[in-house]
């Protein structure tokens, strides 16, 4: 596993709380749209199922979008930063691998937002899967291929 510099550090405001959900967005480093090619966002969900697997999270929905990602997640006890960390560095591995390059994918950081009420979770959760509807990618969120929801 890479070390993160920096991960155990909280950005100011950041609170990392076991058990609470969080929506999480990431994006491509220069918004390169690496995953109009869904064989690579799907090395990106390997990852959230990995990680999921391996205890960091729940991953309650995400979408995997050309130049970017969000994901709604319940933390378990990692912190978001080793958890993004986690997801960020072994996804950018898969993919610069399948394209025979180096580099960075992801932009530096990340946005977290805590969910505050139970009734929010649903709101949002409607919120990530509708991304490819309303960047006009689909006009049913089942034609698009990068997403899932604990609830289906």
């Amino acid at each position: 596993m890479p070390v993160c510099i920096n991960a155990g550090q909280v950005r100011l405001g950041r609170f990392s709380e076991s058990g609470r959900i969080y929506l999480l967005t990431v994006v491509v480093d220069q918004r390169q749209p690496f995953f109009v090619d869904w064989q690579l966002g799907r090395l990106v969900v390997r990852e959230l199922r990995q990680a999921q697997e391996e205890g960091w999270g729940d991953f309650l929905t995400w979408v995997v979008m050309p130049d970017h990602m969000h994901c709604l997640v319940q933390l378990r006890d990692k912190t978001l930063a080793e958890l993004m960390c986690r997801i960020k560095s072994r996804s950018s591995l898969a993919v610069n691998q399948a394209l025979g390059r180096r580099g960075r994918m992801w932009q530096k950081g990340y946005h977290d937002r805590a969910v505050r009420r139970e009734d929010d979770v649903k709101a949002l959760a409607r919120y990530v899967v509708a991304n490819p509807i309303r960047a006009g990618l689909v006009t049913r969120v089942h034609d698009y291929p990068l997403w899932d929801a604990c609830w289906l």
